[in-house]
């Protein structure tokens, strides 16, 4: 089992920024990489950001690209999503999740355990 902790969700104005934290506990030596994604009211989860822990290769959506940015700390299990220039559009709850497989990191499918959610709200 995987715990996944996220953290630094709220509310901010459009054009501000937030951090989203998410500390993995557990047996975490079966996570290849960690990804968030959103979930929007009425939506489906959708894809945010994705990287390796070993490589730190990233993986990004295309609504995000060049405002966002994912980044990971190996000592402390924890991966950061720094995100800038928020719109009314990025307001979701954002899920961290971890997974066990080299391909396909976009996929919901391919990630093996879920945080609980942080809630981001962005004002216009």
């Amino acid at each position: 089992q995987v715990q996944l902790v996220e953290s630094g969700g709220g509310l901010v104005q459009a054009g501000g920024s937030l951090r989203l934290s998410c500390a993995a506990s557990g047996r975490t030596f079966s996570s290849y990489a960690m990804g968030w994604f959103r979930q929007a009211p009425g939506k489906e989860r959708e894809f945010v950001a994705a990287i390796r822990w070993s490589t730190g290769t990233t993986y990004y959506a295309d609504s995000v690209k060049g405002r966002f940015t994912i980044s990971r700390e190996n000592a402390k299990m924890t991966v950061y999503l720094q995100m800038n220039s928020l719109k009314p559009e990025d307001t979701a709850d954002y899920y961290c999740a971890t997974s066990s497989s080299w391909n396909g990191l976009s996929s919901t499918r391919q990630y093996d355990y879920w945080g609980q959610g942080t809630q981001v709200t962005v004002s216009s």
